[in-house]
């Protein structure tokens, strides 16, 4: 049976031949590559490259591709939350498994090995400011993944439905799923300097996290719910804006995806890191060193 093309208002180029948000060709990717949220955040991390060869930005989505002891490797910023990785991951994926010139499926696809640098809020106080996280799993209470087919082969159904009781969960807000990192990624990445835990991945930095500031919460008691969940004594230990939909996207597409968080607030106990700036950095260069090691 032919492959069907895609058309020009699904997989969209620029002139130059360049994925569309990203705009990027597929020569300029890396397969290793670190995600960063903010596109400042780029530079801090391609500054220890012996070598930069692609330097590419279009709105929030920064590029620098080059060499970092030998290993080629793209540092790539997605912006704030999982809408911005739906597109991030999607357009990634199209990179290294779509023909742009046949606008067709490749018949080899690549798998991408994924790396989240990010901060991250601890929710209970055993959650160290300024220590390393990598998130076993995420918790998205987003609805990206609810657009697409086959999740069921990642979800972690049981977990999720165990959330869902215990927090009361409104239907109307969205359906929480949950979804396990890249097991050879978090081998890989772990060491005595990190801790593990269970990351819920929300929509929003205000409301949707329990912040108040003028208007007021449905749930005043969201966060204190989220600290008392706990799932075969596993608890949840921080709260972001990507990891979930970042785990789920590289498993529904094949690739591999971890997330490393640099923990910088604790809302447990109100504390905020003195020196964040430097805790992101001792972050990257970890993450660099475990990438070649």
């Amino acid at each position: 049976m032919k492959q069907e093309t895609i058309k020009p208002s699904e997989l969209i180029l620029t002139p130059e031949g360049k994925i569309y948000h990203l705009d990027l060709s597929p020569s300029q990717l890396a397969t290793t590559i670190i995600t960063v949220g903010d596109p400042g955040r780029v530079a801090e991390v391609s500054k220890y490259f012996e070598t930069i060869e692609t330097t590419a930005e279009h709105r929030e989505f920064k590029t620098h591709t080059g060499t970092y002891k030998g290993k080629r490797i793209s540092v790539i910023s997605t912006g704030i939350g999982p809408d911005n990785i739906d597109i991030v991951f999607s357009e990634l994926d199209a990179l290294v498994n779509l023909d742009f010139e046949k606008r067709q499926v490749k018949k080899k696809l690549t798998s991408l090995e994924i790396i989240r640098i990010g901060t991250s809020g601890g929710l209970t106080a055993e959650i160290v400011v300024d220590s390393f996280l990598i998130s076993t799993m995420g918790i998205g209470l987003d609805n990206v993944m609810h657009y697409y087919d086959k999740t069921d082969k990642f979800f972690n159904r049981d977990f999720a439905q165990s959330f869902i009781d215990h927090m009361q969960w409104n239907p109307d807000n969205s359906v929480p799923y949950a979804v396990e990192a890249d097991k050879n990624l978090l081998k890989k990445m772990t060491s005595d300097k990190t801790t593990q835990g269970i990351t819920i991945t929300n929509v929003g930095f205000y409301g949707p996290q329990g912040r108040v500031l003028r208007a007021k919460l449905k749930d005043e008691n969201l966060n204190e719910n989220l600290i008392t969940f706990k799932y075969k004594k596993k608890q949840i230990t921080n709260l972001e804006m990507e990891t979930a939909t970042m785990y789920a996207m590289a498993k529904l597409l094949g690739h591999h995806a971890i997330s490393m968080n640099a923990i910088i607030a604790n809302r447990a106990t109100g504390t905020f890191s003195k020196d964040a700036s430097k805790t992101i950095d001792s972050l990257i260069q970890y993450t660099l060193e475990k990438i070649v090691a």
